[in-house]
């Protein structure tokens, strides 16, 4: 993907991609709670800003754990086969992302601020169930074949220097964010 020699260049776009994602996920958590939901807005974020990490923590366990599927060429049968294995792949993952932030935001902060499943079928402690696992699947399967190419070619599209002045405004909005929620949870 990227052939840069430097360190820091080789993980700039994924800071990026980190971030896009997060947005997207908090936009697709708010979609959900208003448009599909009727619940009313709230900020689906454990943080002040329009980020839900968790789906930037997924986004790059799928590049990390599927990027090389996604490369290999192979028979027609392999190729009709890899969304179904992206699909029950990313679906896995995504789950124990899931299941795993409960346990840590429980640790931390006492709950975690997404729902819990306790009226899905097919639930476990109320904090997986089948039914959202098929829906990050099918977002996993969207991420890699739609989204991923998509943002790959707008992050490309960024010169050097534009590069390190988003990607520095980033991480010093996130610390500021990160700084100011810990403050109000403390005080």
């Amino acid at each position: 993907m990227l052939t840069c020699t430097n360190p820091i260049r080789r993980i700039e776009p994924y800071i990026l991609y980190f971030m896009l994602y997060a947005v997207f996920g908090w936009c697709y958590e708010v979609f959900l709670e208003v448009v599909i939901y009727h619940w009313g807005f709230t900020n689906r974020g454990v943080l002040f800003g329009p980020y839900c990490p968790i789906y930037g923590v997924g986004a790059m366990l799928f590049l990390l754990c599927f990027s090389r599927l996604m490369q290999l060429r192979g028979s027609t049968i392999f190729r009709l086969c890899k969304p179904m294995l992206i699909f029950l792949g990313t679906m896995a993952v995504a789950t124990a992302v899931e299941l795993a932030a409960t346990y840590l935001l429980e640790w931390t902060i006492g709950s975690w601020p997404w729902q819990t499943y306790a009226d899905y079928a097919y639930n476990f402690q109320a904090r997986i169930a089948l039914s959202p696992s098929v829906r990050f699947g099918i977002g996993g399967v969207l991420f890699l074949y739609v989204m991923q190419p998509m943002f790959a070619w707008l992050v490309g599209k960024l010169g050097p220097k534009t590069m390190h002045i988003v990607v520095f405004t980033v991480l010093m909005v996130v610390c500021i964010d990160i700084t100011a929620t810990v403050l109000a949870h403390i005080l």
